[in-house]
């Protein structure tokens, strides 16, 4: 198995994770769609939450290079929600992001999938479900945003000390909103899990 990432810190989280469990990887820091990793030499290829963040024409290039002939496909892709407290602090404190003729929630539309799929996959098969996250406390909440969460960790990492500080506050008041009176943090986040197969 060989795992990729941008993010060096987040592949260090990996490697330990992989040897207190005994796990042997091999890792690699690179771009997900453009990865310098051997054409048709993986049976599968698994992104959680993870490659719907690149932009997908290369993105979907680099899945069909990758894969053998009959190899797997899946993916996982939130679904867009306007009252999602991972999301919403983001775009009251950063705003919108520039037009990039793409975001990560379009991932989550069928026809969307369909068509960015057509060219080298078949059997496209998308799976619609919701996620409830759950956290004992709002430090607990806050740990998994700041610490663990890469696109989270991406975010905070890539702005300057003013507009990190915003954003932390930012999601402490949206995580508060779903605390209940024991303090645990619960929310529910629509999301789809998406399989194909390669031509």
């Amino acid at each position: 198995m060989t795992a990729v990432d941008f993010t060096p810190n987040l592949i260090a989280i990996g490697a330990h994770r992989a040897e207190v469990a005994g796990r042997s990887l091999t890792w690699v820091t690179a771009d997900a769609s453009d990865t310098g990793l051997p054409d048709r030499s993986f049976d599968a290829v698994v992104s959680n939450m993870g490659t719907i963040f690149v932009e997908p024409t290369r993105q979907v290039a680099e899945f069909g290079r990758l894969l053998k002939a009959g190899g797997v496909l899946a993916f996982s892709s939130w679904v867009h929600d306007t009252a999602n407290p991972f999301f919403s602090p983001i775009l009251s404190v950063l705003g919108a992001p520039p037009s990039s003729g793409y975001s990560p929630d379009q991932w989550g539309d069928a026809g969307t999938i369909t068509a960015r799929l057509s060219t080298d996959f078949d059997d496209v098969e998308i799976e619609p479900a919701v996620h409830t996250w759950q956290f004992a406390s709002l430090d607990a909440a806050m740990r998994f945003l700041t610490n663990e969460s890469p696109m989270h960790v991406s975010v905070l990492g890539n702005v300057d000390q003013a507009q990190h500080d915003r954003l932390v506050t930012a999601f402490e008041t949206a995580m508060r909103a779903h605390a209940d009176a024991d303090g645990h943090v619960s929310f529910e986040s629509p999301y789809v899990v998406v399989t194909a197969r390669r031509r």
